[in-house]
């Protein structure tokens, strides 16, 4: 039997704290920081922003009621848009109404079960190439190899391996971009343009202009029949026929940032914070390594190879739980509604939080500890209170692919390698999504036969 296990959260005060205080110091930085724990315990929060109205849903029932019974009323929020188009312009992460539906049509059939399926080889190798690198005895930023995996993936499985997207270059300018997102939403919230003014947001924008040419030259090389045959190919050719040429290259570009950073970012970070709670749990790592072992020795008969994780499933659940990669998401109403008891007038921010309603005390037993039998009894759990990969209509397209990533990734590196804990401490970090502050250095041991 493991020992009861608490992971580091940020520090919290008994009652909300000003408003004003979110623009100073980590909490501007992090946006899981500084919230209290009435956050936790009440259902429902509102605030008023530097003049937005912001309603933060902390009830499930009220979640269900965005997010699948009146989806209709609400859309991305015009702030998030300004924010994102330098990166992602107008594709399925931030387009609504018919304009989304089109996409999410287009590409829904590339992440199918079977089109997953496919592309498990590609799984395997990504993961077997990054442990060629690896040093028994080493100390290695785990969250640095975890991008480097799952942007390999993606390039792999959607972009036909194209080598510009699998550059150390390519790595810094994305982290960069991301980087940037705590000085762009402070300038959007005060309605400024969007003019970098500090080190970190001139990286961030030169980030932005790299991808966004970068991923134009991809396109084109596809658009003009230098390249065919993968999904962008593919996604190309569909957009031709439902929209004129010049907005379909520009969706292409759009879609192709979209699915690039989307695909890798979240699945990186889910995967540096599942090691980080394994490295800290040793005792269950070696259970889970064995369980891995036999699972990626047992070859490809009767059953796919994530088919015999069970246990190492349920751990990463727990993980997307206490460390959402995507902690916030946010909907913009667009006429007059009512959630429970709140009146929601147009043009009011509804915000939902996956890393509020995943340690919420009304929801969870003990929320802030870590429990890898969390999730093995299947009932009993509102719809909307675990959101890892949001909810309704608008649930993530990739969200099958990104588990089965995750899950055939940790099986073949536990299977080969020990990690331990080196000391150094983690801490939660980001405005968009949730890494580890400073990385994630662990100690490699490779395992004996």
């Amino acid at each position: 039997m493991t020992r009861p296990f608490i992971p580091p959260y940020p520090p919290r005060q008994p009652r909300p704290v000003a408003t004003w205080r979110g623009f100073f110091g980590e909490r501007a930085r992090t946006s899981v920081y500084g919230w209290s724990q009435f956050a936790f315990e009440t259902n429902y929060l509102k605030r008023n922003i530097l003049g937005f109205t912001v309603h933060i849903l902390l009830d499930p029932d009220m979640v269900q009621h965005v997010l699948l019974d009146n989806p209709a009323a609400y859309v991305k929020p015009d702030i998030v848009k300004d924010l994102l188009n330098p990166i992602i312009g107008r594709g399925l992460l931030t387009s609504d109404g018919d304009l989304w539906r089109d996409q999410r049509r287009i590409v829904a059939a590339s992440f199918s079960p079977a089109a997953v399926d496919a592309q498990r080889g590609k799984f395997v190798e990504a993961a077997r190439s990054a442990m060629s690198g690896w040093k028994h005895g080493e100390r290695r930023d785990m969250a640095a190899e975890s991008t480097r995996t799952t942007m390999t993936i993606i390039a792999l499985a959607l972009f036909g391996g194209d080598p510009r997207l699998i550059s150390e270059e390519s790595m810094r300018h994305i982290a960069a971009a991301i980087e940037g997102f705590s000085e762009a939403r402070m300038l959007a919230l005060l309605r400024l343009p969007q003019f970098p003014i500090t080190p970190k947001g001139r990286a961030g924008k030169r980030g932005q202009v790299f991808l966004r040419r970068t991923l134009a030259e991809v396109v084109d090389d596809r658009w003009h029949g230098r390249v065919a045959g993968d999904f962008l190919t593919g996604m190309i050719d569909a957009l031709r026929q439902r929209f004129p040429d010049d907005e379909a290259r520009a969706l292409a570009v759009d879609n192709a940032a979209t699915f690039y950073l989307a695909g890798h970012e979240t699945t990186a970070n889910a995967l540096s914070w599942t090691l980080y709670l394994l490295s800290a749990q040793p005792e269950l790592q070696e259970e889970l390594a064995a369980e891995a072992k036999a699972a990626t020795e047992a070859g490809e008969e009767a059953e796919r190879l994530t088919d015999r994780l069970p246990r190492l499933r349920l751990f990463l659940m727990e993980s997307l739980r206490l460390y959402p990669p995507v902690p916030r998401f946010d909907r913009q109403a667009l006429a007059v509604d009512r959630i429970g008891d709140a009146e929601v007038a147009p043009g009011d921010i509804v915000s939902i939080w996956p890393w509020l309603l995943h340690r919420h005390s009304k929801y969870w037993d003990d929320p802030d500890r870590f429990e890898i039998d969390r999730f093995a009894d299947k009932g009993g759990r509102h719809r909307f209170q675990y959101l890892p990969f949001g909810g309704g209509g608008r649930i993530c397209v990739g969200a099958q692919f990104a588990t089965i990533e995750a899950l055939t990734i940790l099986a073949h590196w536990l299977s080969e390698w020990r990690f331990i804990d080196s000391g150094h401490p983690a801490r939660a970090a980001g405005m968009v999504t949730l890494r580890p502050a400073g990385g994630l250095p662990l100690n490699l041991e490779r395992r004996k036969d």
